[in-house]
């Protein structure tokens, strides 16, 4: 990038971060939260405006979350390559094409067609903004800016508090096309400030060699990319979304098709020079493998309260969006609260223990829960979810950059808990899938021996 060829002068001040690249960055970033909590409390809207059971409806949260995981690592190699201007604006432009489906769609298909371009579209928000930050990091001569990274943090947080009920707003005032079309102004901003503010790309800084062994070889795009291996990775998440969306034993080739392209995909990306998604760090990195699955069970159970609590709030209990996205209030609050709290910590295990047990906790308050029951409970929920909220973010965000997102996860849970509708007997059951995912990450966490030195790595990380 052209403006971080220069680096600082012996014996001059060191030049700062340059502030104006601070609303693009926090604009691209929040696309993604906004439209992941966003879409927990249209649910149940769209289903009844277009007849689809909770089952299907399901498939708007797992949709985006595929084409993210498809493509981040792409956009973010993409981005090495060619800098993040390019495939920022590229990228927030689709958001706004999305936007204009969404709005418009005519039926279901076209409507989760709408969350895939979102997932493509708001992939490159994080990547561009990390990627800004070591390039001002490289510009400058100083590490990454604490304030910068602060502020990136707290947009996301603040999304995740005000999305549902926006969303709630939104539909009240408009119906639920409205949480679609609210991109396309989202949009708009975001590509003119990114033409505005980020620095253009250094086309002699674009690498085309690659150094193995001693020999230099020129690469085509395609070769970094790793086609084959993205193919490989699409078709395993696929089919096993497939199988778990409806678990019958009628559909066990699914499983068998998700476990060959999983096996072809594994001995790819072990062989392949430019792998898609490297598997070698994991290899014989039983802290980093602990980790990942612990995070993995973890955000499992916080997404399957997000989506399945919240949809039963409007159809098992009666709550209107706005309402429903108000009782999320209570939780989002309280995490935060015990983020900054639980942040002058360098303890990890104390947290992942604590923020274990307040999901145990959680799931079985949900189990006493029923469509008579005092709105108190439901608020006493959303309460005592805020507590692993908040903890679980905090020791697990500085070690977890994994491509298998739990959020699709949670929505095969939810798919397969509720079925047609969102009633109470589909909440217990899901619940119960939440309870065995919290026992197991209590487990985790129980019998690592490691956790006792990532504390230092955390206050690090955080730094």
């Amino acid at each position: 990038m052209t403006d971080a060829k220069a680096g600082p002068e012996v014996g001059t001040d060191q030049p700062g971060f340059d502030r104006r690249l601070l609303p693009p960055m926090l604009l691209g970033s929040v696309l993604n939260p906004i439209n992941s909590t966003i879409i927990a409390v249209a649910l149940v809207p769209i289903g009844r405006a277009l007849g689809a059971p909770a089952s299907q409806t399901a498939w708007l949260v797992s949709a985006l979350y595929l084409a993210t995981s498809l493509g981040q690592p792409v956009v973010g190699r993409l981005i090495d390559i060619f800098g993040p201007r390019r495939l920022f604006l590229l990228s927030t432009g689709l958001v706004g094409v999305a936007g204009v489906v969404g709005a418009l769609a005519p039926d279901l298909g076209v409507l989760i067609g709408a969350r895939v371009l979102l997932g493509f579209g708001t992939c490159a928000g994080y990547p561009a903004a990390m990627a800004l930050v070591r390039s001002e990091a490289e510009r400058t001569g100083r590490d990454s800016p604490g304030g910068v990274l602060t502020a990136l943090a707290v947009a996301n947080q603040t999304i995740a508090v005000v999305g549902p009920l926006l969303g709630g707003l939104l539909i009240a005032v408009g119906g639920w096309r409205t949480t679609f079309a609210l991109n396309v102004p989202l949009a708009v901003a975001a590509v003119l400030l990114g033409l505005l503010r980020l620095p253009k790309a250094d086309p002699e800084a674009v690498p085309t060699e690659r150094t193995t062994g001693g020999t230099t070889r020129r690469e085509s795009l395609a070769a970094r990319l790793d086609l084959p291996g993205m193919g490989l990775f699409a078709a395993m998440l696929v089919s096993l979304l497939l199988f778990l969306m409806n678990m019958h034993l009628r559909d066990w080739y699914l499983l068998a098709l998700a476990a060959a392209a999983g096996a072809a995909f594994a001995m790819r990306e072990l062989r392949a020079a430019t792998p898609f998604i490297d598997l070698r760090v994991l290899g014989g990195n039983t802290p980093l493998l602990a980790t990942y699955g612990r995070a993995l069970v973890a955000y499992v159970v916080a997404y399957s309260f997000l989506y399945g609590f919240t949809q039963w709030t409007e159809e098992g209990f009666g709550l209107t969006p706005f309402h429903a996205g108000l009782a999320q209030i209570p939780m989002f609050l309280l995490a935060i609260g015990v983020s900054i709290v639980s942040g002058r910590s360098t303890s990890v295990r104390g947290k992942l223990l604590l923020g274990a047990a307040g999901q145990i906790v959680a799931c079985l308050v949900i189990l006493m829960l029923g469509g008579d029951s005092p709105l108190w409970m439901l608020l006493l929920v959303a309460l005592i979810f805020g507590v692993p909220q908040g903890l679980n973010n905090l020791a697990l965000q500085n070690s977890v950059y994994f491509q298998a997102d739990p959020e699709r996860t949670a929505s095969s849970a939810t798919a397969a808990s509720f079925g047609q509708h969102a009633d109470t007997g589909g909440l217990h059951r899901l619940a119960w899938v939440m309870l065995g995912a919290g026992v197991l990450y209590l487990l985790l966490t129980l019998f690592d021996r490691t956790l006792g030195r990532a504390a230092g790595h955390g206050t690090r990380a955080s730094a």
